[in-house]
C-alpha cells in the first residue's frame, strides 16, 4: 500500500500546473509582503459568531489582540489501493469555486444530496507545497517574528497527509519541502546572526508521556506552568541553538529517526506519536523611546534615551497522530493500545474546542497532556493556524465528516494575541557604559571647581577663627569668675545655716519637752525651705553656666571644622575648655554634697522629698519594695501633683516600678494613684514624664480588675490622645503596651473601639521601631481573639472591628515579618480572624488566604499551624476559593 507521502508527490509532480485555482504564489522578496492567511472572517464564523477563550483555559491579557483560530482543508488525492477499490464511486468530497473570497466544499450524503461547509482556504489534491505553506503557515511566522506566539498543526485520519504537509525533507525534490523546512528557512532570512538566536526542541507525545527526539534518553518530560500567567514550559527538554538551515535539517533527521511509527492497513508509515517542534526566536529591535527624564536622570541621560528591544515568538509546529477505527487500522496487540491513546487524546483536544467554540464556562484543559501543551494555541495568546487534510474516499465519508467538523469548530475559536518584548539589556548596557564614561569626565572637572571653592573658603575660615577664639577667651575667663564668686557665697551661707541648725539641736535638748520639740520641727522646716531656695538658685546658676559653655562649645566646633582647617590657638582653647570641665565637675561633687545635707535635714524633718525618691529609685536607699513601709504610699502618690517635673517625674518612675509589683497594684489603685496617672498624661507636655506614666498604667492594666476602672476614668482616651502626639518608641511602645492589654478584656472591646483605641493601635504603626511593632501586634491579637470567641459563643455578628478599621492590609503585609515575635501575634490574629465566616471574602479580597495557606504549612508553632489548616478547610468560603485556584492544604 502506497503511503500518503508518495501520493502527494507523484501527484503534486504530475497535476501542478493543470489547475488554474490552486497554482502556486509567486515567490515574494520580502517576508512581510507575502499573501497572508489573513482573509476576512467567513459567514459561518463572523464576529457575532465568534466566542471568546474561556478564563479557565488561559487568563486574557488587558493590552491583547483578538485573532481567530484560522482554518484550511487540504484535500489528499486518491491512492492507488483507491483507485482500484472505488473506481465505481464517485468523490464524497467535492470542491466548489471561490464566492465573495470565501472557500467551500461539499460532502455528499448520498448520491441526491450534500452538506456545504466554508473555511478560509480550501486546498485541492493539486495544491503544492509551496502554496499550503504559503497561505497556512507564512502568516504565522510573520507574527513569530514580530514577538508573538505561533502555532501551525494539522488534523485529519490516518493517512490523509498530515507528516507530509509539515515535516518533509525534501531531500531530493525541494518543492516537496514541508512547512517546518520552509518556516525556518524564512525565520533565518529575517534575522541577524549578530544580535538574534533561534532554539529548536523536538519532542513526541506517545502513550500520554512526553519524549525527546533530540535526547530519548528523556522519556518522561514534566509539563510546568506558570500559576500566574498560565504559559506552559518543558524545562527538561534539549533546546539547540540553530546557526543555519544545514543544522536544522539534521536535528528533523535525527527526530524523525526517533519517532514511533508503524505499518497499518490505512498507512505504511502511520505515526503513532504526536510530535511538537518548538522554535524559540529572539529578535533584537529599535526599542520604544523611554523616559528618562525623572527627578535627576534628566540632566544626565536626556529625555530621549531610547533602550533597544528584545522580541521573544515561539513557533510550535504539531503533527497529531491520526485518528483511526481500529477494524478499518487493523491495529492489534501493542498497537491497540497506541490507537486508544491517540484516540483518547485526540477526544479531549475536541473537547477542548468544542467548550472554547460554545464559550462554555469549563474547558477541561487537564485532561490530556496534549491540551495542557496546545492551552496558549486554543483560547490563548498565541496566533495558530489549522490545516485539516481529509481523503476523497467514499468508505471514510464519516471519518472525513468528523475531521470537517472539528474544522469548523476550531473556527469559532478566538485567541488573544500579545506581543511580547522586554529590555535588551546587554545593549542598554553598552550605551550606559559611555554615558559612565562621559559623567566621569564632567565629575572630575566639578571636583576641581570644588576644590578651588573649598580653598577659598579655608582662608576665610582661618581669619574668622581667629576673631572667634579671641571672644571665647575673653567669655570664658568671664564666666569663669562669675561662676566662682557665686558658688563660694553659696558654700558660706550653708556653712552658717548648718551651724546655726545644729547649735541650736545641741542647747535646746530634750528639756524643753514636746512643746520644744514642735517648735524646733518647725525652724527646721522654716530653714530647709530657705536651703531648698538656695539650692534650686545654686541648680539654676550651674544651668546657666553649663549652657554658656554649651554654646561656646557649639561656636568653636562651628570654626575648627577639618574644612577650615586649624591653629595652635584652637589647642590652647581645647585646654581651657578642659580645664573649665574640670571645675564644674567639682561643683557638682561639692552640690551633692550639700544635697546629701539637705535630705538629712529633710529625714530629721520628717518630709519625703525630691532627692529621697531620687535616691530610692536609683538604687542608693533601700530596696524599692520597701519604700512604702518607710515613707507612706499616699506621701509618695502626693508628689506626683507637685508642679516640680524633676520631683513629679522621679515620683513617678518609683510608681511606675512599684505598680510593676502584682501585689502593690491594687493599693495603688486604691490610694488613688491610677487617678493621679491619668492626669499626668492629660496635663503634662514632659514627654517622659507621660511615658513613665503610660508604663505605670500598662503594668495596672495588667490586672482584669483595673481594666474597666481605666476605661471608665477615660483612660483609653488619653492614652490614644497620647499616642498620636508621641514620637519617641519607647513613649509608644508604653501606650501600646497599655492598649494592647486592654484589648484582651470581652467587656471593652465596643467601648475600646468607640474611644479611638483601636485607631490609636493602629496609628502607632507608623513608628517601625520592632518593640512599638511587637506591642501592636499583640494587641490585635487579643482584640481577633475575644472576637472570635463572641461570635463561637452567638454574643456577636457581622464583620470584624479590626476589617473595619482598616487593619487587614496591615496584617497581611506583617505577616510574614522577620521578627518572630511579631510574626507569631499576627498569625494567630489571622487565624482567629478567619474563623468567623462573615470575614473570609474581605480575607481573600485582601490576600489574607495566600498567608493562612502559608501558616499552615510553614509555621514554626504546631498549635498555630493545625488552627490555620482547621480553619482552611472547615470554611466554605475558603474551601471553595482553594478548590478554584487549585490549593492543597
Amino acid at each position: 500500500m502506497a503511503s500518503s507521502s508518495n501520493i502527494y508527490r507523484n501527484n503534486s509532480n504530475n497535476h501542478r500546473n493543470t489547475m488554474k485555482i490552486d497554482r502556486p504564489l509567486a515567490p515574494s522578496s520580502n517576508l512581510r509582503a507575502s499573501s497572508s492567511f489573513k482573509s476576512k472572517l467567513t459567514p459561518s464564523s463572523s464576529t457575532s459568531n465568534v466566542r471568546r477563550s474561556s478564563p479557565a483555559f488561559l487568563g486574557r491579557p488587558d493590552n491583547s489582540v483578538s485573532g481567530r483560530v484560522r482554518v484550511a482543508v487540504r484535500l489528499r488525492p486518491r491512492n492507488a489501493e483507491e483507485l482500484v477499490a472505488d473506481a465505481d464511486f464517485a468523490d464524497c468530497v467535492e470542491l466548489q469555486p471561490e464566492v465573495l473570497s470565501v472557500k467551500r466544499l461539499k460532502l455528499r450524503k448520498n448520491n441526491w444530496d450534500s452538506d456545504t461547509y466554508e473555511f478560509d482556504e480550501v486546498l485541492t489534491e493539486f495544491a503544492s507545497q509551496k502554496r499550503v505553506y504559503e497561505v497556512v503557515a507564512k502568516p504565522v511566522v510573520e507574527s513569530v517574528l514580530e514577538g508573538y506566539n505561533g502555532t501551525v498543526m494539522a488534523y485529519g485520519q490516518t493517512g490523509t497527509g498530515k507528516t507530509f504537509t509539515l515535516g518533509r525533507l525534501g531531500d531530493e525534490d525541494t518543492s516537496a519541502r514541508g512547512i517546518m523546512v520552509r518556516a525556518m528557512e524564512d525565520i533565518l532570512e529575517n534575522i541577524s546572526p549578530e544580535t538574534d538566536s533561534i532554539s529548536v526542541s523536538y519532542l513526541q507525545l506517545y502513550m500520554e508521556s512526553i519524549h525527546d527526539l533530540l535526547n530519548p534518553v528523556n522519556d518522561n518530560i514534566t509539563i510546568v506552568e506558570d500559576p500566574k500567567t498560565g504559559d506552559v514550559s518543558l524545562p527538561g527538554a534539549t533546546l539547540v541553538e540553530i546557526s543555519g538551515q544545514q543544522s536544522f535539517m539534521e536535528l528533523l533527521r535525527i527526530g524523525e529517526a526517533h519517532r514511533i511509527a508503524a505499518n497499518t492497513k490505512l498507512n505504511t508509515e502511520s505515526s503513532r506519536s504526536h510530535a511538537i517542534l518548538m522554535v524559540h526566536v529572539k529578535k533584537s529591535v529599535s526599542g520604544k523611546e523611554a523616559d528618562f527624564s525623572d527627578n535627576d536622570n534628566s540632566s544626565h541621560f536626556g529625555s530621549n534615551f531610547n533602550p533597544p528591544m528584545l522580541r521573544k515568538g515561539k513557533l510550535v509546529v504539531v503533527d497529531l497522530a491520526g485518528s483511526e477505527r481500529i477494524h478499518k487500522s487493523g491495529s492489534e496487540g501493542h498497537m491497540l493500545e497506541e490507537a486508544k491513546s491517540i484516540n483518547l487524546s485526540l477526544s479531549a483536544l475536541g473537547k477542548c474546542i468544542n467548550a472554547l467554540a460554545e464559550n462554555s464556562a469549563h474547558v477541561p484543559v487537564r485532561d490530556s497532556k496534549l491540551t495542557r501543551l496546545l492551552r496558549d494555541s486554543f483560547g490563548g495568546t498565541a496566533r495558530t493556524s489549522l490545516i485539516v487534510t481529509i481523503g476523497p474516499s467514499p468508505r471514510h465519508r464519516a471519518e472525513t465528516s468528523s475531521t470537517i467538523s472539528f474544522g469548523q469548530r476550531a473556527m469559532k475559536v478566538e485567541n488573544m494575541l500579545k506581543i511580547k518584548e522586554e529590555f535588551d539589556y546587554k545593549s542598554l548596557s553598552r550605551r550606559l557604559e559611555i554615558q559612565l564614561d562621559k559623567l566621569m569626565a564632567d565629575n572630575e572637572r566639578q571636583q576641581k571647581a570644588f576644590d578651588y571653592e573649598v580653598d577659598r573658603i579655608k582662608l576665610e575660615a582661618q581669619d574668622r577663627i581667629s576673631e572667634v577664639e579671641t571672644n571665647c577667651a575673653e567669655a570664658l575667663e568671664r564666666e569663669k569668675r562669675k561662676c566662682q564668686m557665686d558658688y563660694m557665697e553659696s558654700i558660706k551661707k550653708l556653712e552658717e545655716k548648718w551651724m546655726s541648725n545644729h547649735q541650736k539641736n545641741g542647747n535646746n535638748g530634750f528639756a524643753n519637752g514636746t512643746t520644744s520639740r514642735e517648735g524646733q520641727v518647725g525652724s527646721d522646716r522654716s530653714e530647709i525651705t530657705e536651703l531648698k531656695k538656695l539650692l534650686q538658685n545654686e541648680s539654676s546658676m550651674r544651668k546657666a553656666a553649663e549652657e554658656e559653655v554649651t554654646n561656646l562649645k557649639n561656636q568653636l566646633y562651628q570654626f575648627t571644622k577639618p574644612e577650615a582647617g586649624g591653629t595652635s590657638c584652637i589647642l590652647e582653647l581645647h585646654k581651657l575648655l578642659e580645664e573649665e570641665t574640670r571645675k564644674n565637675k567639682r561643683l557638682e561633687e561639692e552640690n551633692a554634697v550639700l544635697r546629701s545635707q539637705l535630705s538629712q535635714q529633710t529625714l530629721e524633718a520628717g518630709q519625703v522629698t525630691h532627692s529621697q525618691l531620687r535616691d530610692e529609685y536609683s538604687g542608693e536607699g533601700a530596696l524599692m519594695t520597701n519604700l512604702p513601709g518607710q515613707v507612706g504610699l499616699q506621701k509618695i502618690l502626693s508628689l506626683l501633683e507637685s508642679e516640680d517635673p524633676n520631683i513629679c517625674m522621679h515620683a513617678v518612675k518609683v510608681v511606675a516600678n512599684l505598680a510593676a509589683e502584682e501585689a502593690n497594684q491594687e493599693k495603688i489603685v486604691e490610694a488613688g494613684g491610677l487617678t493621679s496617672l491619668l492626669m499626668l498624661l492629660r496635663n503634662f507636655d514632659d514627654e517622659t514624664i507621660c511615658r513613665v506614666a503610660a508604663g505605670a498604667i500598662a503594668n495596672l492594666a495588667m490586672n482584669e480588675a483595673n481594666q474597666e476602672l481605666i476605661m471608665a476614668e477615660g483612660g483609653i482616651s488619653l492614652l490614644a490622645m497620647t499616642a498620636g502626639d508621641a514620637e519617641d518608641p519607647q513613649t509608644l511602645r508604653m501606650v501600646a503596651g497599655a492598649i494592647a492589654n486592654l484589648c484582651g478584656n470581652d467587656r471593652l472591646q465596643m467601648r475600646l473601639r468607640s474611644e479611638g483605641g483601636i485607631k490609636a493601635l493602629l496609628g502607632m504603626v507608623r513608628c517601625r521601631h520592632p518593640d512599638v511593632l511587637s506591642q501592636v501586634a499583640r494587641g490585635i491579637a487579643n482584640f481577633a481573639k475575644c472576637e472570635s470567641r463572641a461570635s463561637a459563643q452567638g454574643s456577636r455578628r457581622g464583620r470584624s472591628l479590626l476589617i473595619e478599621d482598616g487593619a487587614l492590609p496591615w496584617i497581611v503585609q506583617n505577616a510574614n515579618n522577620e521578627a518572630s515575635l511579631i510574626r507569631r501575634h499576627i498569625e494567630l490574629a489571622l487565624c482567629h480572624l478567619a474563623q468567623h465566616e462573615v470575614n473570609a471574602k474581605d480575607m481573600i479580597s485582601g490576600g489574607a488566604l495566600w498567608e493562612l495557606v502559608r501558616i499552615s504549612r510553614d509555621c514554626s508553632r504546631e498549635d498555630i499551624r493545625s488552627l490555620a489548616r482547621c480553619t482552611l478547610t472547615s470554611s466554605p468560603t475558603f474551601y471553595a476559593e482553594m478548590r478554584r485556584l487549585r490549593i492543597e492544604v
